[in-house]
């Protein structure tokens, strides 16, 4: 059980280098496989770590709420914009909005709350106090926003949606601002709820490699990815947007770790 949620993470990474090197239908099923694999070995580590129950709890906060939002917004309009989902691409949809897009609320949501978990409380991967969990649901919603200034001009380049009216973040027009309001309401909300969620059940003992590991590639590795590796022009300016905003948790988990690892030197 410790070794699946390494293994299932070497697989989502090694599908995130194979994504620039693809097209096409290929490269649909490429996506496909980053977020469900992304999405397993973060429930796969929840479940090492804090039981069958809480990720249970935890996949349900962020996949339903996830879905929930999508149906509402491709039907409304709210709470993130007019938009709509390509057909025949990413897999099985319900009510024209496919599956694994709440998914990837999942496989976005466990490395930022992990981190952003570690960071509110010196270290400690689930804080207690009202002042942590304020600043842990904060710090989440701040990360969430940030993976999303990478994922949708990536997947709007890449045609899995589009949007009806543009007026958004310079160089990335095309997505309206309102698109990220919306990723800050339901980001906050799935905090509060898994806030909730962790008062309940205990920490089993383990290592944080995998959340770890997954967040900084996700920062870095996505910076790389849209300043050099992709084609599309937009993407220059979601590399430094996205990375200016996860950046709000990267540098302090880097200082942390880079503490971390001289107070074992020490030892």
């Amino acid at each position: 059980m410790n070794r699946l949620p390494a293994v299932l993470a070497g697989g989502a990474i090694a599908a995130q280098i194979a994504y620039p090197l693809t097209t096409g239908q290929a490269r649909d099923v490429v996506t496909v496989a980053v977020v469900t694999l992304l999405a397993a070995a973060g429930l796969a580590h929840a479940a090492a770590r804090r039981g069958l129950a809480w990720t249970a709890g935890f996949f349900v906060i962020t996949a339903g709420v996830g879905l929930a939002s999508e149906v509402v917004g491709t039907a409304t309009g709210y709470p993130y914009g007019c938009y709509a989902y390509a057909t025949d691409r990413l897999g099985p949809a319900l009510f024209d909005v496919p599956l694994v897009v709440p998914l990837a609320w999942t496989a976005g949501m466990y490395p930022v709350w992990y981190v952003a978990s570690l960071l509110a409380r010196g270290g400690m991967p689930w804080p207690g106090g009202n002042r942590e969990r304020v600043t842990r649901i904060a710090l989440t919603t701040v990360g969430m926003v940030g993976w999303d200034l990478y994922l949708d001009p990536q997947m709007v380049s890449d045609g899995q949606w589009s949007w009806c009216n543009g007026g958004g973040l310079p160089g990335i027009e095309q997505i309206p601002l309102t698109n990220y309001l919306g990723w800050v309401l339901v980001a906050t909300l799935m905090a509060v709820g898994l806030d909730l969620l962790d008062r309940t059940g205990r920490v089993h003992p383990g290592n944080d490699t995998v959340p770890l590991v997954l967040f900084l590639w996700t920062w870095l590795g996505s910076a790389l990815a849209h300043g050099v590796l992709l084609s599309a022009p937009e993407l220059r300016y979601s590399a430094v947007y996205g990375f200016a905003v996860m950046s709000v948790l990267g540098v302090p988990l880097l200082w942390s770790l880079r503490r971390r690892a001289g107070a074992g030197a020490r030892v």
